[in-house]
């Protein structure tokens, strides 16, 4: 008398060659890229009170359509607000462009989105560059941090969200 189990594993198995044989079984397969890609950077990964570091902040299409819009905001991280004695400002908005760094708007948690210029073009990445100011009275030991969140709309009336992304703490030493 055969088990109920050996005829069960018979069948799966039946099936599972049907689907191969007829291209419906599932594969595997490398993940696709997202569509848009937020990534930061910093030129310092420590600062004393009173000196600057530049954040940068690049958004890549991964998409073959164009970027046509991007709003996304910074905010402090939860343990950067937990420490009132850290004092900084942005002061500066940079976008890096082929003739070189131009001045932008929109610093500080407000939209950035207006920072990365015109249409982004499929597989390329617009750079902003951030100048955060540490006040010279600011207190140290302590790490300053921000993450973000995104939105990019695209020419084929397609958007996606993302975040948070996280940029790199910097560090404020004493003196």
């Amino acid at each position: 008398m055969r088990s109920t189990r050996t005829r069960r594993f018979g069948l799966a198995t039946i099936i599972a060659l049907a689907l191969a044989l007829f291209g419906l079984a599932p594969t595997a397969s490398a993940a696709d890229p997202a569509p848009a890609e937020l990534t930061f950077t910093t030129d310092t990964a420590t600062t004393r009170p009173g000196g600057t570091v530049n954040l940068s902040m690049t958004i890549r299409n991964n998409k073959t359509y164009d970027i046509w819009f991007v709003y996304q905001t910074i905010d402090p991280t939860w343990l950067t607000t937990q420490r009132p004695d850290l004092k900084y400002a942005f002061t500066g908005c940079t976008l890096a462009s082929d003739a070189g760094a131009v001045p932008c708007s929109g610093t500080g948690p407000a939209d950035l989105g207006t920072n990365y210029g015109a249409t982004v073009p499929p597989g390329q990445s617009r750079t902003v560059t951030l100048t955060l100011q540490v006040a010279a009275d600011s207190g140290c030991n302590g790490n300053i941090g921000f993450y973000s969140y995104f939105y990019v709309e695209f020419s084929d009336s397609t958007s996606v969200n993302g975040g948070p992304v996280y940029t790199p703490e910097t560090r404020v030493l004493c003196a």
